[in-house]
């Protein structure tokens, strides 16, 4: 067995855990690889043929699709159908061998394949159950289809996003998802830490909602509305409730968007001295406020008049905060990117070296790493299910030939 396979080095501030995902494209998959890039273990399930949708998604080069390369990174993929009851009770097994279980099926089909909470209670009492669904497990519609654009709607996000006189805009990638993901993997370590601490720990329960994480980190929304009586609205490139005197993307000769951003009374003050405006006319806040116009139209002539290029240099020596607007290419040549090691490359069977980004945030002393691309459907079974579970030679011949994995 390689070291591929074992993924032994000892990298990583997660090695020894073990999680099970039976949870398929983002939100779910992506919590576990959070927990996988940090060293843990993490067996992918998905049904025998198609695999995960994710799979599936996305740009392909040579027809090989490119996103799981990222996706299911650093993770074991092993198949399994659970319509079968030969299939369930493999997933119990896993269960059982299993400190977190991440599932993302709705409530029904958790209970009638035995891995609801009190399925999976009573077959590992100190595991620790992730469960994301579209509305939660305790809410009226807790068997009713949930994606993440959905979770982005109902946060209270979308309807932010935007300006005043055009429609509510959702981000360009998988937001509420990626958001859910990543306070998904925050609640299994915060468990985790409980169980580590607490002689009495008996199991935990995370009921998530996909709207949920979006909903939390807009702070002030509730109780603007629940103390002022406001709706706040789409302000563009504003903040909606705290409005600085400048914050907004303007557009250089090159054709470049650069954006500008102000968040204190001296870095007002200091465009206003770079656009020859009075800096005694923006000594307050209120003075800044008033005066926002003036500021955001003279920015926009004055980077709309220069090179982008100039435009940084004279921010930079001015003690302007201000960055061009990145988009891939740019981000691949960037040498603060490369300065951080955040792109690393990756060699993968399938499409030799890949670039992709480095497990973040950066550990300095025990970092985890990247040992392998999104494996092969199944590629894992006889690992996990022979070496891992115990099951014999024959078992996986029998749960092979009757089509189960």
């Amino acid at each position: 067995m390689s070291d591929d396979e074992r993924n032994t080095t000892g990298r990583g501030q997660l090695q020894g855990l073990k999680v099970v995902e039976f949870a398929h494209v983002v939100a779910g998959p992506l919590a576990g690889s959070m927990l996988a890039d940090q060293g843990a273990d993490v067996i992918h399930v998905e049904p025998p043929g198609a695999g995960d949708a994710a799979r599936a998604m996305g740009p392909q080069r040579d027809g090989v699709p490119l996103w799981f390369k990222v996706a299911g990174r650093n993770k074991r993929s092993v198949t399994l159908d659970l319509h079968h009851a030969a299939g369930r009770s493999v997933a119990r097994r896993l269960v059982a061998w299993a400190d977190v279980v991440i599932v993302t099926l709705r409530a029904g089909r958790l209970r009638s394949w035995g891995l609801d909470w009190d399925s999976v209670h009573r077959i590992n009492p100190r595991a620790v159950l992730l469960q994301i669904s579209g509305f939660g497990a305790t809410s009226s519609q807790a068997d009713a289809p949930g994606f993440g654009k959905m979770g982005e709607a109902r946060s209270g996000v979308v309807h932010l996003t935007g300006f005043p006189d055009g429609p509510p805009v959702h981000t360009g990638f998988s937001h509420g998802d990626a958001v859910t993901g990543l306070m998904g993997a925050y609640a299994v370590l915060a468990a985790l830490h409980r169980r580590d601490h607490d002689p009495g720990f008996d199991g935990e329960w995370i009921d998530l909602a996909l709207f949920e994480p979006l909903f939390r980190l807009v702070e002030w929304q509730v109780i603007v509305h629940d103390q002022l009586g406001r709706v706040p609205e789409r302000s563009g490139n504003q903040l909606a409730v705290a409005p600085a005197a400048v914050i907004n993307t303007y557009r250089s000769r090159d054709g470049d968007w650069i954006t500008v951003t102000s968040a204190t009374l001296r870095s007002v003050r200091n465009i206003a001295s770079l656009l020859g405006l009075p800096e005694q006319e923006f000594a307050t806040a209120r003075q800044q406020y008033e005066r926002r116009g003036q500021l955001d139209e003279g920015l926009r002539n004055w980077v709309a008049g220069r090179g982008t290029g100039e435009c940084l240099e004279e921010f930079a020596r001015a003690e302007v905060v201000a960055s061009r607007v990145f988009d891939a290419a740019d981000i691949a040549v960037d040498p603060v990117y490369a300065e951080r090691e955040d792109i690393i490359t990756v060699d993968d069977p399938d499409l030799g070296p890949v670039r992709m980004q480095a497990v973040i945030p950066h550990f300095r002393q025990r970092p985890g790493r990247v040992w392998r691309t999104g494996p092969a459907l199944g590629q894992d079974n006889y690992l996990v299910y022979g070496q891992w579970l115990g099951l014999s030679a024959e078992e996986l011949i029998d749960l092979e030939k009757s089509d189960v994995i």
